[in-house]
């Protein structure tokens, strides 16, 4: 069995008090049993002006928040998942960039959101998260005592496979932290992260943003875990800070002898006729 403490935040557009925030429900997902300790999407900075966010943000090398949560996860000696920081990549770029923290403090792991939400709306509406953003190139697995993770960020949901791909090297649990807005949430978080779940016979933890935030945003909150026969374990609704859920990890290969789909992968091509 595996303790998990999944954090739900409505982070705002101060670093330094979203990182005494996110520390306070980590110390307490920690003081209830928990190993391994997930957060959301955009952990310490929720900012949506452009010029704030650059000059907000921060070199990985001098995140100090960053640094603030490695401390902490030697001092509590758990693995640490941070959904994502807004980390600065140049001086005009940003990574949407998650973290895997050991026991020991170590980053053993980053993760890079690779899909980037670019859309032009038929109100006339666009958005190009490509103008900020750089994205990730690789997916990535972490080895843990626990298993083979696999981390992934909000809009990532929408593209089964590289959930498939993640399963197929290994995961039995998949990382989905997010900031999914209120409208799609409602319409989709719940159905698709249950398809994931049930598609690669992983479990999918996912630490959301709920509420108003203080840019004005709002988010759907709704962090969940769901377990590889795609049975909701927890839903935190709109509350904010910890939720504790145990993973009993046989699971995974208990139900992917059940229904063994990604064994069952074939090659094909597409006939198309006029």
């Amino acid at each position: 069995m595996l303790r998990v403490g999944i954090i739900q935040l409505n982070t705002g557009n101060v670093v330094a008090s979203a990182v005494e925030t996110a520390e306070a429900h980590i110390r307490a997902a920690a003081s209830q049993g928990a190993v391994l300790v997930t957060t959301p999407e955009t952990t310490h900075l929720m900012e949506m002006n452009r010029e704030a966010v650059l000059k907000k943000a921060k070199f990985e090398v001098d995140d100090l928040g960053l640094q603030r949560f490695q401390g902490l996860a030697l001092e509590l000696g758990i693995w640490l998942h941070i959904g994502s920081l807004i980390i600065k990549v140049a001086e005009d770029k940003l990574a949407n960039r998650a973290f895997m923290i050991g026991p020991d403090g170590k980053i053993k792991a980053r993760y890079d959101k690779l899909h980037l939400f670019d859309v032009d709306l038929p109100n006339g509406e666009t958005y190009r998260e490509s103008r900020l953003y750089q994205s990730g190139d690789n997916a990535v697995l972490v080895d843990t005592p626990f298993g083979k993770i696999g981390l992934t960020i909000c809009y990532d949901l929408r593209f089964p496979h590289l959930y498939r791909s993640l399963a197929e090297e290994g995961a039995k649990i998949i990382m989905v932290p997010a900031a999914f807005t209120v409208k799609t949430g409602e319409a989709h978080w719940h159905t698709l992260l249950r398809a994931r779940a049930i598609e690669t016979g992983c479990y999918i933890l996912s630490a959301a943003q709920t509420g108003r935030h203080a840019t004005g945003r709002s988010t759907y909150g709704h962090s969940l875990a769901v377990d590889p026969w795609g049975t909701v374990l927890v839903d935190a609704q709109e509350a904010l800070g910890v939720t504790i859920v145990d993973l009993n990890l046989a699971k995974v290969d208990a139900t992917r002898l059940t229904m063994p789909s990604l064994k069952h992968k074939r090659p094909f091509g597409v006939t198309q006729f006029e």
